[in-house]
Protein backbone atom coordinates (compact mmCIF):
# COMPACT_ATOMS: atom_id res chain seq x y z
CA UNK A 1 0.00 0.00 0.00
CA UNK A 2 1.04 3.30 -0.73
CA UNK A 3 2.24 5.96 2.30
CA UNK A 4 -1.13 7.71 2.02
CA UNK A 5 -3.67 4.72 1.83
CA UNK A 6 -1.55 3.80 5.29
CA UNK A 7 -2.09 7.06 6.09
CA UNK A 8 -6.02 7.30 5.67
CA UNK A 9 -6.01 3.65 7.22
CA UNK A 10 -4.33 4.46 10.92
CA UNK A 11 -5.25 8.22 10.92
CA UNK A 12 -1.51 9.41 11.23
CA UNK A 13 0.13 11.70 8.82
CA UNK A 14 1.87 11.34 6.36
CA UNK A 15 4.82 13.49 7.63
CA UNK A 16 4.75 11.63 10.90
CA UNK A 17 4.67 7.69 8.99
CA UNK A 18 7.82 9.37 7.18
CA UNK A 19 9.40 9.90 10.59
CA UNK A 20 8.71 6.34 11.67
CA UNK A 21 10.67 5.22 8.77
CA UNK A 22 13.48 8.19 9.46
CA UNK A 23 13.75 6.44 12.45
CA UNK A 24 14.04 2.61 11.69
CA UNK A 25 10.22 1.87 12.92
CA UNK A 26 8.77 1.08 10.14
CA UNK A 27 10.21 -0.52 6.92
CA UNK A 28 9.14 0.39 3.60
CA UNK A 29 10.00 -0.82 -0.11
CA UNK A 30 10.58 1.20 -3.14
CA UNK A 31 10.03 -0.40 -6.11
CA UNK A 32 10.75 0.86 -9.80
CA UNK A 33 9.45 4.94 -9.88
CA UNK A 34 10.50 5.11 -5.96
CA UNK A 35 6.94 5.49 -4.87
CA UNK A 36 7.21 4.10 -0.89
CA UNK A 37 5.25 0.62 -0.53
CA UNK A 38 4.17 -0.37 2.94
CA UNK A 39 3.24 -4.37 3.39
CA UNK A 40 -0.46 -5.40 4.55
CA UNK A 41 0.92 -5.51 8.24
CA UNK A 42 1.86 -2.19 7.93
CA UNK A 43 -1.19 -0.40 10.04
CA UNK A 44 -0.82 -3.06 12.62
CA UNK A 45 3.03 -1.68 13.13
CA UNK A 46 1.89 1.66 13.42
CA UNK A 47 -1.18 0.89 15.85
CA UNK A 48 1.65 -0.57 17.96
CA UNK A 49 4.26 2.39 17.80
CA UNK A 50 1.63 4.56 18.62
CA UNK A 51 0.64 2.37 21.17
CA UNK A 52 4.58 2.09 22.78
CA UNK A 53 4.86 5.99 22.49
CA UNK A 54 1.74 6.46 24.60
CA UNK A 55 3.46 4.51 26.86
CA UNK A 56 6.33 6.83 26.83
CA UNK A 57 9.09 4.63 25.29
CA UNK A 58 11.51 6.50 23.04
CA UNK A 59 11.69 5.61 19.84
CA UNK A 60 15.04 3.85 19.98
CA UNK A 61 13.10 2.04 22.49
CA UNK A 62 10.96 1.21 20.20
CA UNK A 63 13.46 0.22 17.65
CA UNK A 64 14.53 -2.35 20.20
CA UNK A 65 10.87 -3.65 21.17
CA UNK A 66 9.16 -3.43 18.19
CA UNK A 67 10.58 -6.66 16.88
CA UNK A 68 9.03 -8.67 19.74
CA UNK A 69 5.49 -7.21 19.47
CA UNK A 70 3.04 -9.54 17.42
CA UNK A 71 -0.04 -8.00 15.41
CA UNK A 72 -2.12 -7.96 18.10
CA UNK A 73 0.01 -5.15 20.29
CA UNK A 74 1.31 -8.16 22.87
CA UNK A 75 4.87 -7.89 23.66
CA UNK A 76 7.08 -11.24 23.82
CA UNK A 77 8.58 -11.70 26.93
CA UNK A 78 11.90 -11.47 25.45
CA UNK A 79 11.11 -7.56 26.06
CA UNK A 80 9.80 -7.94 29.60
CA UNK A 81 13.31 -6.73 31.19
CA UNK A 82 13.52 -3.62 28.84
CA UNK A 83 10.11 -2.89 29.81
CA UNK A 84 10.34 -3.26 33.58
CA UNK A 85 13.33 -0.46 33.55
CA UNK A 86 11.31 1.64 31.84
CA UNK A 87 8.65 1.22 34.52
CA UNK A 88 10.97 1.39 37.06
CA UNK A 89 12.19 4.81 35.62
CA UNK A 90 8.50 6.48 35.14
CA UNK A 91 7.92 5.33 38.82
CA UNK A 92 10.88 7.07 40.01
CA UNK A 93 10.18 10.34 38.06
CA UNK A 94 6.55 9.87 39.66
CA UNK A 95 7.71 9.82 43.13
CA UNK A 96 10.36 12.82 42.08
CA UNK A 97 7.77 14.98 41.08
CA UNK A 98 5.12 14.15 43.90
CA UNK A 99 8.18 15.60 46.08
CA UNK A 100 8.63 18.30 44.14
CA UNK A 101 4.61 18.91 44.10
CA UNK A 102 4.61 18.68 47.89
CA UNK A 103 7.37 21.26 48.26
CA UNK A 104 6.21 23.97 45.96
CA UNK A 105 2.77 23.44 47.27
CA UNK A 106 4.16 24.41 50.92
CA UNK A 107 5.65 27.41 49.24
CA UNK A 108 2.44 28.36 47.68
CA UNK A 109 0.57 28.18 51.18
CA UNK A 110 3.48 29.70 52.97
CA UNK A 111 2.91 32.94 50.80
CA UNK A 112 -1.15 32.72 51.13
CA UNK A 113 -0.54 32.86 54.39
CA UNK A 114 1.59 35.65 54.30
CA UNK A 115 -0.59 37.21 51.53
CA UNK A 116 -3.60 37.28 54.13
CA UNK A 117 -1.84 38.20 56.78
CA UNK A 118 -0.78 41.37 55.26
CA UNK A 119 -4.25 42.25 54.00
CA UNK A 120 -5.68 41.75 57.11
CA UNK A 121 -2.82 43.80 59.33
CA UNK A 122 -4.20 46.62 61.48
CA UNK A 123 -2.34 49.75 61.12
CA UNK A 124 -0.37 51.10 63.81
CA UNK A 125 -0.77 54.66 64.27
CA UNK A 126 2.63 56.69 64.45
Amino acid sequence: MRIGELAARTGVSVRLLRYYEEQGLLETRRPEGGHRRYDEDAPAVVRNIRALLGAGLSTGAIRDVLPCVGGDGAVAPCMLEVLEQRLDLLDRQMLSLGASRAALAGIVAAARREAAEATTAVPVPA
